[in-house]
């Protein structure tokens, strides 16, 4: 779970994004450079929330993000002639084939069975109590703070009982700070 959870991660403005993007798409290298680098962060919060608990031994997020930074770099031309996607999203979605080829390499590389493959596209144990933490960190008097261990425990429960979509629509909005 990354560090910052509770903080919030500073957004370029769309005017920023679009003069980079236009830069870049000139051929501009500093701009797809800073276009690339305005979203490091956001994308390590993302990809830190979504990594399988049985790779943190072995991967740090920050990895999984240079990787996807450098790929990104190898294919901004190609994105910058379609823009299909807004840009966030495409890195998104870059970080996010990079974590399933990860899991795949790392988890399912052993003899596969139906009964021993586990649904961990979603929330961590781990991250769904940061979840709960950030949704009760608005807690701050004496009294509310002694019932927030309570409040965190019916939090986490709540979203452990909501449906795999509800909750990913919950972690893009509160984590990942997606609208």
């Amino acid at each position: 779970m990354p560090s910052n959870r509770g903080e919030n991660i500073r957004m370029p403005t769309s005017d920023t994004l679009r003069e980079l993007i236009h830069r870049a798409a000139q051929g501009d290298r500093e701009a797809m450079d800073q276009l690339l680098g305005l979203h490091r962060a956001r994308l390590r919060r993302m990809v830190a929330i979504r990594m399988d608990p049985r790779l943190s031994a072995r991967i740090d997020p920050s990895d999984v993000v240079q990787e996807t930074l450098a790929e990104a770099s190898q294919q901004l031309p190609d994105y910058l002639d379609r823009r299909e996607l807004p840009f966030y999203a495409w890195l998104r979605e870059l970080a996010w084939t990079r974590l399933v080829d990860l899991y795949r390499f790392h988890v399912l590389a052993q003899r596969r069975s139906v009964n021993r493959e586990t649904d961990w596209i979603g929330l961590s144990n781990d991250s769904a109590m940061g979840l709960a933490e950030q949704l009760a960190a608005s807690i701050s008097t004496p009294s509310e703070r002694f019932a927030k261990a309570d409040l965190k425990d019916r939090i986490h429960s709540a979203l452990s009982r909501l449906s795999t979509q509800d909750r990913e629509i919950i972690v893009m909005r509160h984590l990942e700070q997606l609208t």
